[in-house]
């Protein structure tokens, strides 16, 4: 009887941070409605310290997740979060998404190049990406985020997805480049 109950208990906890990611992009959803109707730093509940700055979206996998200013490990409870320091959402430059591997950024192992990405700005300003590639990269390796090149969007997560402990010094990179900077092989001979 005790291990029956060890073993519930287990699973509770277990599914907690899943479950509480999910009620969260509910109340984020609220908050991002609020910020696209002009409210700054619309909080998602009162003692909040971040707040909504895009919408990413994955069609080919259903995904459509807000995004939360600051990537710290309890912003990305909730949900996944821009890294200060990169470029906003919806603006020119290099923009940096980090998620949970185990919740919002499962999707990421399911990427393929040539799928497509799709970020909404606060502001309104929408962006079109296509995935151009993924590697797994050391944590430290910070050059990684600029081979995409200069006006890209990099989705980053722990690797390895089905690790048993969480952290580790492994990232899973994912790039995409917008789909205005990109040329098909025919396009680009004709040109030329």
């Amino acid at each position: 009887m005790v291990v029956l109950g060890l073993g519930f208990g287990e699973c509770a906890r277990g599914l907690w941070i899943p479950a509480k990611a999910g009620v969260a992009q509910l109340l984020l959803q609220r908050a991002w409605n609020r910020s696209c109707c002009g409210a700054a730093e619309a909080r998602p509940w009162p003692w909040a310290d971040t707040w909504p700055v895009a919408r990413l979206r994955l069609p080919e996998h259903g995904a459509d997740l807000i995004v939360l200013a600051g990537a710290s490990g309890a912003t990305m409870a909730f949900a996944p979060g821009h890294l200060h320091g990169t470029a906003a959402p919806g603006e020119a430059g290099i923009c940096v998404i980090a998620g949970h591997r185990d919740t919002h950024f499962a999707v990421l192992e399911e990427l393929e190049p040539g799928q497509r990405v799709e970020l909404q700005a606060g502001s309104g300003a929408r962006r079109r990406y296509v995935v151009t590639g993924a590697e797994v990269v050391h944590e430290r390796d910070l050059a990684a985020l600029d081979r995409g090149g200069p006006d890209s969007l990099v989705l980053l997560t722990c690797w390895p997805f089905d690790g048993v402990r969480s952290g580790g010094d492994l990232r899973y990179l994912v790039r995409a480049a917008p789909v205005e900077g990109i040329r098909s092989p025919a396009s680009s001979s004709a040109t030329s």
